[in-house]
């Protein structure tokens, strides 16, 4: 592998050069790409903006598609043998396994890509939103006892100078003084009101966001889905023709978990996302009636299954899939939506984070008209292999 953070500094003698002006490269990383054991070609990754410093992460996704493209290109030649020889369609199903497999590690790249850019992109948000508002929020209440202190001060005037001079009474009068008494602690309470809303959505984002939880944690589960409900919290309200979609939450006592909280906050937003859109196909196809006499509504609750587990329930009253739908549901690239509005990857990926990453169960029950309900089920502690340092199954569990 050839790794390069800055093309300037080498000058012109970067290989390749004719490519690296036509593109202005500024920073590449080139991986050998090898059919068998021999060099079939290269796989160049390019930064055209500016110079790039190539973290570990960034160099061992390219290694790993680069791996993948090899184990393609030997797949197609296999195949080709194989035609020749006129042998049977397994090394042809063998091929479109890795051709999808690469398809599906090249489009989870981009995606998790994407996650942490957002990530990033609200923890930024967050902070910048939290020094201003603790500002505000820590000076409302010296700002509502100087008020008084001043209101409290004009009314002891009135009452042992009941007849103040011409030019006084007409200000008291042009200003509704009386007004001002009344209204002032209103708006100071309306105030107080507001910065909190903003401290807690302060919280949600940052509760969601999660940058600093990379590693497996104890978390509380409801956190995480509280902070995604706020961040989805404009397509819950009305807007236009668009009803209100309820929340109706029923929450049992729960342990704190071990897992990756930054992960699982995904899977609740993949997951309400989903169910948030199907509710909008919903009222789409249903009269103003129908949806006055059922109102859309997410329910979420939690439980504890036993001493090792618990279940988290998503559940719509939306239109409900097929059965040949469900058995298709955490495929990669598949959707029932419209072009456009879906990849296909997010009930895949929730998949591979629930199951592969914190070894749990996902799965969803459905009846077409009646709506759909997924479900998660994580175990309470994840046991490291002290040796190799990863993780056991629960079945391996003694």
């Amino acid at each position: 592998m050839q790794v390069i953070s800055d093309v300037n500094s080498i000058g012109s003698k970067v290989p390749h050069l004719d490519v690296i002006e036509r593109f202005q490269v500024k920073a590449q990383i080139v991986v050998p790409l090898m059919e068998g054991d021999e060099l079939w070609g290269l796989l160049c990754i390019h930064q055209c903006t500016h110079a790039r410093h190539w973290e570990e992460e960034e160099l061992e996704f390219v290694t790993q598609v680069a791996a993948q493209i090899s184990v393609a290109l030997r797949q197609a030649n296999l195949f080709h043998q194989s035609s020749l020889l006129g042998q049977t369609r397994e090394e042809a199903n063998q091929l479109a396994q890795a051709l999808n497999e690469l398809r599906t590690a090249q489009m989870q790249i981009i995606h998790a890509e994407k996650m942490a850019s957002l990530g990033q992109l609200v923890a930024g948000v967050a902070h910048e939103i939290n020094n201003p508002i603790n500002f505000i929020y820590g000076n409302l209440e010296h700002a509502h006892q100087y008020t008084q202190d001043l209101l409290r001060c004009v009314e002891l005037y009135r009452q042992y100078h009941p007849n103040p001079a011409p030019e006084i009474q007409e200000f008291f009068k042009k200003t509704e003084i009386e007004f001002l008494f009344d209204d002032l602690p209103k708006l100071f309470q309306s105030m107080q009101v507001g910065s909190e809303r903003i401290c807690e959505i302060v919280t949600s984002l940052r509760n969601f966001s999660r940058l600093d939880e990379a590693d497996f944690k104890v978390a509380n589960i409801h956190e995480g889905i509280d902070s995604t409900l706020m961040i989805l919290q404009h397509r819950l309200k009305p807007s236009g023709d668009t009803p209100t979609i309820h929340i109706i939450k029923k929450y049992d006592s729960l342990p704190l978990i071990e897992c990756y909280p930054g992960q699982l906050n995904q899977v609740f937003m993949n997951l309400l996302s989903n169910a948030i859109d199907a509710l909008e196909e919903r009222n789409l196809q249903s009269a103003p009636e129908v949806i006055a006499e059922k109102p859309s509504e997410i329910r979420i609750s939690t439980s504890i299954l036993n001493q090792d587990w618990i279940a988290i329930r998503i559940a719509d009253n939306g239109l409900g899939m097929k059965e040949n739908i469900l058995s298709r549901l955490f495929d990669p690239f598949f959707t029932t939506k419209v072009v456009g509005k879906g990849t296909g990857l997010g009930l895949s990926i929730s998949y591979q984070i629930v199951k592969d990453k914190h070894n749990g169960k996902i799965y969803c029950h459905s009846e077409l008209g009646q709506g759909s309900e997924f479900v998660v089920e994580l175990p309470v502690r994840q046991l490291i292999n002290k040796k190799s340092g990863s993780k056991v199954k629960p079945s391996d569990q003694k």
